[in-house]
């Protein structure tokens, strides 16, 4: 089968073995918190900051030993190259009396030692503003109690400094990106003060000395949130701003906007300003509820921008969802495959012709191609891919037999 998909795509002058071989190196950070519904280690409080994990299927992880274990064998059923993304409230504390604001790296080393253990080529790293008895009346850096500003001030430049042991450690940047739940449920009274509380934090935290060939620092809007409905501080248009003037990052999160608004058509405006953007990568299903990633068009849409634009260096790809409803391990393999399958379906295109026809006007012949396109053989290169990794392509059979061996146990 993947010698006549290697023939039927040479028709149009794409090379499959070429795509295959630029898959394998991609690296998708794949997200910590799918495995225990973002409950994190520390025992910072109840899930909050405008997210909800829906669900109770059996089987989440408890603790660091489950947690990683889980991780382990999802990561052996994902092909390519695997980062992890962790949040700090994945600390590993073992019983210290240590709060946000004073996290070190040594909280995080069983992390790096399991990382390097596993093959894992890079550990990227969130603050976690949220879940915690000092997000007061729904803000953290934007608070008007200057207390709570010091606090989540603090605890962000307590992660830079981890991102740098990170990076050290792992040979690698290490992306830190920092979201806030800071909102109101209702119409504000002022919109500039709390943005401007932000800014002036976000500017204390950039304070700390780094080392920027090691941590890339990212910042993260968002529309709103449950209980944040009608006002969120840390707008797309605060941070692009922000990110511009700073010389950081951008994260685009693709749950993060309005419904009709398409972060495959973001990620080329940031790339004509920016060295590097960020990418989150969730489904939304009316709104930023975190489903897990399919194959679906406008994630294709997204992989076509970042190959189509020899962005494959710029972008950096992580995942964020967050299921509780069905396995957890199924979620995180179906939605790292799913966006190597978006990936390996922008590689299998022409873009160089495709952009000759829209440069001459070709319209007619341009859409006619696209469509002759969509039903290239795709999936016999998709296995062809997976075989190459020693990845079977069931990946349930084994998910099920850990369920009844591991997860069920867990009561």
């Amino acid at each position: 089968m993947y010698e006549l998909a290697k023939a039927e795509y040479a028709k149009y002058g794409i090379d499959t073995e070429k795509a295959i071989e630029q898959l394998s190196n991609i690296p998708i950070s794949v997200h910590c918190w799918q495995g225990d519904d973002v409950v994190g280690l520390d025992g910072g409080g109840s899930l909050s900051g405008g997210i909800q994990t829906t669900g109770n299927y059996p089987g989440r992880a408890r603790n660091f030993d489950e947690l990683t274990a889980d991780i382990k064998k999802a990561f052996s059923l994902m092909p390519g190259n695997k980062r992890l993304n962790l949040h700090a409230s994945y600390a590993v504390v073992n019983g210290e009396q240590v709060d946000r604001d004073n996290y070190q790296p040594k909280h995080f080393a069983p992390w790096v030692k399991f990382a390097k253990k596993n093959g894992i080529t890079g550990i990227d790293f969130n603050p976690t503003l949220f879940s915690h008895a000092n997000v007061k009346d729904g803000l953290t850096l934007s608070s008007p109690d200057a207390d709570i500003r010091k606090f989540w001030i603090a605890h962000c430049k307590a992660c830079i400094r981890i991102s740098e042991y990170l990076a050290t450690e792992m040979g690698t940047h290490c992306l830190m990106n920092i979201w806030i739940p800071d909102g109101f449920k209702d119409v504000p009274a002022d919109r500039l003060s709390p943005r401007l509380r932000l800014k002036d934090a976000l500017d204390e935290i950039l304070s700390e000395p780094y080392d920027k060939s090691k941590v890339i620092i990212a910042v993260e809007s968002k529309v709103f949130g449950i209980g944040i409905e009608s006002y969120t501080v840390g707008s797309n248009e605060f941070y692009q701003n922000y990110a511009a003037t700073r010389n950081v990052c951008c994260l685009l999160d693709n749950g993060h906007y309005h419904p009709l608004e398409y972060v495959s058509d973001k990620i080329p405006s940031l790339l004509a300003f920016y060295d590097k953007v960020a990418l989150h990568i969730t489904r939304g299903v009316r709104w930023d509820s975190d489903h897990v990633v399919l194959l679906e068009d406008e994630l294709k849409e997204i992989a076509k921008e970042i190959v189509r634009n020899n962005a494959i260096d710029k972008v950096m790809i992580g995942l964020d969802y967050f299921d509780a409803s069905i396995n957890r391990l199924s979620a995180w393999v179906t939605g790292q495959r799913s966006m190597q399958k978006a990936l390996l379906t922008a590689l299998l295109l022409p873009h160089d012709q495709l952009r000759k026809l829209q440069d001459t006007a070709q319209f007619t012949e341009l859409m006619v191609l696209q469509e002759e396109y969509k039903t290239l053989p795709l999936g016999a290169v998709w296995q062809e891919y997976l075989a190459r990794q020693g990845i079977a392509s069931d990946y349930l059979t084994a998910i099920k037999k850990y369920e009844n061996k591991v997860l069920k146990e867990r009561v």
